[in-house]
């Protein structure tokens, strides 16, 4: 008959270490933040930049595919980016795609290259980017903060099972709200750094 106790299964896997516990928050607070540097490289600031469009999802053949992976993205000048696909059947895709996303682009299509003209943005505008960059930064802090529970509650029961002390869950939770406090510092540097591109006219 099975044992159903989770006891047998238990014993194959090995223990984990305060270690294990702190490096593993670490990881995955540092993926939060790396996921909020992609998703704000997407905010128009005033300048063209490839980061707005190059992970578009493009419909290429039926398949969603990034832009980046179907074409060469460039800015020649702060005003304009430019898309020149390696296979000229995707051209009206493309262009369908830019022209449909919520971006406000206008692209021109010349048989060979799309050129996406890049209007300046408008203080309202602006100040609009500038509340979904808070936002954004805010879902991170809360990403960051909900590593450190699960770390918190890992901790806590190492302590319960008896393989680690009192003191050492105690100085743990203390590196780990110190590890937290870091990240969430970055995050907000990130968003300033942001900010001042978006503000910049």
């Amino acid at each position: 008959m099975p044992d159903r106790s989770g006891k047998g299964e238990s014993s194959s896997q090995p223990e984990r270490t305060i270690a294990d516990v702190l490096a593993e928050a670490q990881r995955k607070m540092g993926q939060s933040i790396e996921a909020m540097r992609r998703d704000i490289s997407t905010l128009r600031t005033g300048r063209a930049t490839p980061a707005l469009i190059e992970d578009m999802a493009i419909d290429y053949y039926g398949t969603p595919t990034p832009l980046k992976q179907i074409a060469a993205i460039s800015a020649p000048d702060a005003r304009a980016i430019m898309v020149q696909p390696w296979d000229k059947q995707s051209l009206r895709d493309i262009e369908r795609s830019l022209t449909q996303s919520d971006l406000g682009f206008n692209p021109s299509n010349d048989g060979s290259v799309i050129t996406i003209p890049i209007p300046p943005l408008t203080q309202e505008r602006r100040q609009e980017m500038v509340r979904l960059l808070k936002r954004k930064a805010e879902d991170s802090k809360v990403a960051v903060r909900n590593v450190r529970r699960d770390g918190v509650d890992s901790l806590r029961r190492m302590e319960r099972d008896k393989s680690i002390s009192q003191d050492e869950n105690r100085r743990s939770q203390d590196a780990l709200q110190k590890t937290t406090d870091t990240h969430v510092k970055t995050i907000d540097e990130v968003a300033a750094a942001k900010e001042g591109e978006i503000m910049q006219v």
